[in-house]
């Protein structure tokens, strides 16, 4: 497989110069033949130095086609009767045999933001998924030579591969297995290497990709929503119980302790009941007042 070849061609100031100097004297000669001719004076050599003239003028208009200008960060690739010659990258005014095709490419990088798909996660829940790629050219040869339309071809290399990132991982998941939703950075680093690999034939660099959306789709979103939340209520149910066990637990070994207060079983388990009812509430706790006896 070919690749790409940065060739230097020759400042096209010096030929500026010639063609902008050889056209008025052509001009100027010109002029001089036909006043000659009015007046009837007889110029030796007439039809050689038209001859000549002519072929002068037709070489100044071949020099023209072969001028090009290269802009920062872009290039033109040379090709010559179908034969590729070379890059050049080097931004300036350059000049080359006119019968040489200048094909610019852009090295710039470039930002494809693209749509929003709708794709099966690896657990068959149908997600809406979009990603931004940033990507730029590095081979001119393999991206006009080796694909069709370079463009074209990033755009649908990107598709085919966050359709497949998305098939690859859950939405969401528990802290041991990957997932779209919680590790974005070593989903996004996946997405990059991946499109790497597919875009390696049409000579471009993936610079950084990462999720733009990530949703679940609409037909399933309210359900999914209404399992996320219970999820985060369990869970801090959870953490509300050992939180309060805790308390309780260190409230009944103070009491033993101090041993300002002695209660039976019944009584401790009274107070254990209680201690989880008012720290494990949703609302405030609504004190009753006892005003017999401790033990009546």
């Amino acid at each position: 497989m070919k690749h790409e070849k940065t060739i230097r061609v020759a400042s096209g100031g010096g030929m500026l110069a010639l063609v902008i100097l050889l056209f008025p004297a052509l001009v100027a000669a010109t002029i001089w033949l036909a006043k000659r001719a009015e007046d009837g004076d007889p110029i030796p050599g007439t039809p050689a130095l038209a001859v000549v003239l002519g072929l002068v003028f037709l070489a100044w208009c071949f020099a023209l086609p072969g001028f090009f200008i290269v802009e920062p960060n872009g290039s033109k690739a040379l090709v010559l009767f179908g034969s590729y010659k070379g890059t050049v990258k080097d931004s300036g005014f350059y000049w080359t045999n006119p019968f040489m095709t200048k094909k610019p490419i852009s090295l710039r990088a470039r930002t494809l933001n693209g749509e929003r798909l709708k794709v099966n996660d690896h657990d068959g829940n149908p997600v809406e998924i979009a990603a931004i790629i940033v990507w730029a050219v590095n081979d001119t040869y393999e991206a006009l030579f080796e694909v069709d339309n370079y463009e074209q071809y990033v755009a649908l290399q990107s598709e085919t591969a966050v359709r497949h990132l998305a098939q690859s991982f859950p939405y969401d998941g528990d802290e041991s297995n990957i997932s779209l939703r919680r590790n974005t950075d070593e989903v996004s680093e996946h997405l990059r290497t991946e499109l790497q690999e597919r875009l390696k034939l049409a000579g471009v660099d993936v610079i950084e990709a990462r999720l733009a959306h990530l949703a679940y789709a609409q037909e399933i979103a309210g359900a999914m929503l209404r399992r996320q939340q219970a999820s985060a209520i369990l869970a801090a149910r959870q953490i509300i119980v050992d939180g309060a066990v805790g308390m309780v637990e260190m409230a009944v070994h103070k009491l033993d302790q101090d041993e300002t207060l002695k209660l039976d079983d019944e009584r401790k388990a009274a107070m254990v009941s209680n201690l989880m009812v008012v720290l494990c509430s949703d609302h405030s706790a609504q004190p009753v007042i006892n005003t017999g006896t401790l033990y009546g």
